[in-house]
């Protein structure tokens, strides 16, 4: 069956002046919500990079393409749903990554690497979300209450100190975590383990982090 392209974002047009994603140089991935969408009947076969780095989130077997409705991907962790790019994502210093995102389930991938093993982001309990890089991981837990459907963005400074903000409000856990983040999936790590169980409607990562551009973000991903 060929594959349908959704190119239109199904969001409201923003105001002119308004903060943009593609307004920073240091996007280096968007996974924008209703955009970059092939479709393979009702499922993804493709989430196109809304930048020009050409990181396009792909998946050619069709029991494996997560379903799709309205702008929200839905992952199915028994059918190892996920979408995996040829271009390497590899950030060895600063960054800063938001999604928007609603877990059915616990210990599952949002986003990892599936061609290096230890590489991943994932959703490790009901209050918990654990990053894992160059073989280290670190756990981060909620102030208070659990996961739902979120806006979260999660930043790492110039001394690799990580902290996560769960619908604009930063939590009070942060940890120390260097070294190089690969990512090359989304809803998966190596090799097809801990797949994604529920839904996504936007990812972005950036090379940077300052407290304006995660502002930015947060502000942004509220009205998704």
């Amino acid at each position: 069956m060929l594959a349908l392209r959704l190119g239109l974002s199904l969001g409201s047009p923003r105001p002119m002046g308004v903060w943009n994603p593609s307004d920073e140089t240091t996007l280096e991935a968007w996974y924008k919500k209703g955009a970059g969408i092939s479709l393979n009947g009702s499922d993804v076969a493709e989430w196109a990079d809304s930048t020009t780095n050409g990181h396009d989130m792909a998946q050619a077997t069709a029991t494996e393409q997560p379903a799709y409705s309205n702008g929200v991907l839905t992952f199915v962790a028994a059918d190892t749903n996920n979408l995996q790019t040829t271009t390497q994502i590899s950030i060895a210093d600063e960054f800063t990554i938001g999604f928007v995102a609603n877990p059915g389930a616990y210990n599952n991938v949002i986003l990892g690497d599936n061609t290096t093993s230890n590489e991943f982001f994932k959703y490790s309990a009901a209050d918990r979300f654990l990053i894992k890089i160059d073989g280290t991981s670190k756990t981060f837990s909620l102030d208070s209450g659990t996961w739902g459907d979120n806006y979260i963005v999660v930043t790492r400074d110039d001394t690799g100190k990580i902290e996560l903000y769960k619908n604009g409000v930063k939590q009070a856990d942060s940890e120390t975590l260097t070294g190089t983040a690969d990512i090359d999936a989304i809803g998966v790590r190596a090799t097809d383990v801990n797949p994604f169980e529920g839904t996504i409607e936007e990812i972005q990562i950036y090379t940077a982090q300052n407290d304006t551009l995660t502002a930015n973000i947060n502000a942004y991903l509220s009205g998704i």
